[in-house]
């Protein structure tokens, strides 16, 4: 793999231009630039139409920001521009490659983006003695795959203007596996696993990056599951916790912190204890 292996969007293989690096955060800093004050920021949210996205756009609208939200379902994102004045609706399949360079395109003409949040999401329960591999490509390619190609055509832009946040919203079925999550949980992994590795490569190139974690949220993809979802919360409280971790420039922003600090728990557990335990609760 090449050095420069995310290229910019339209530009074949020419490499991003260099941008000068800014100092790592010490042992007492946040892990981000703090984002306190929206006002005048450009932030485009892929997955928006509805649940987390939507929410946060219109939290985010009412901050002052400058939204572009975008998603499959045109005339949601066209009743959220009518009830959100001076925000853009940009209708968008992150399954079309093609498209979602496009679209960057017409995003980043508006101006420097300040901040892009993937929220796009696929899920369906799934456990291994009923597989569903066509279902399981989809959560593949809407989870993960669309996350990247979104990277793909952005990144360059924010490394070119030398600032800029991404945040990607992952769940806490990322951090083990867990009984009806064959088909979701492994996607979420792989966006935890892509986060880190970002950061790691951008926030000292002046670009942040945070992943969101949630637990359990009232969205149109949750109301499907056929057991008692712990600690669920609203959309609207999704946002609100998302806002006071961008706050506090934290990388991980996960909540209900009453449900997600267990589940954090959960990953330190040696593999024994974690299965005799899970399986006790859920199976």
């Amino acid at each position: 793999m090449s050095k420069n292996h995310f290229a910019s969007a339209g530009n074949g293989n020419k490499a991003p231009p260099q941008a000068a690096t800014t100092a790592w955060p010490s042992l007492w800093e946040s892990l981000n630039p703090r984002i306190t004050d929206w006002a005048g920021k450009r932030v485009w949210l892929v997955g928006a139409s509805t649940g987390i996205g939507e929410a946060t756009a219109s939290a985010l609208h009412a901050q002052g920001a400058i939204v572009t939200v975008s998603a499959r379902k045109r005339d949601a994102l066209q009743a959220f521009v009518d009830s959100h004045p001076g925000s853009h609706a940009l209708p968008l399949d992150v399954s079309d490659a093609a498209g979602v360079e496009a679209a960057a395109r017409d995003v980043l003409a508006m101006g420097p983006l300040d901040c892009v949040v993937y929220c796009a999401g696929h899920y369906n329960a799934m456990r291994a003695f009923a597989m569903d591999v066509v279902d399981m490509e989809r959560h593949l390619q809407v989870n993960y795959i669309g996350a990247l190609q979104l990277l793909h055509a952005v990144i360059p832009a924010l490394l070119a203007q030398g600032h800029g946040h991404i945040s990607l919203v992952g769940s806490v079925a990322g951090y083990r596996g867990l009984p009806n999550s064959l088909a979701y949980g492994p996607t979420k992994a792989a966006m935890i696993n892509l986060a880190e590795t970002l950061y790691l490569d951008l926030r000292n190139r002046g670009v942040g990056v945070s992943l969101i974690s949630p637990g359990f949220v009232q969205t149109p993809l949750t109301a499907n599951n056929q057991f008692s979802m712990p600690a669920l919360i609203t959309p609207a409280e999704a946002a609100q916790a998302m806002l006071r971790g961008w706050a506090r420039g934290q990388f991980d922003i996960h909540f209900p912190k009453r449900f997600t600090l267990w589940m954090q728990l959960l990953r330190l557990l040696p593999d024994r204890a974690f299965f005799a335990l899970v399986r006790r609760i859920t199976v």
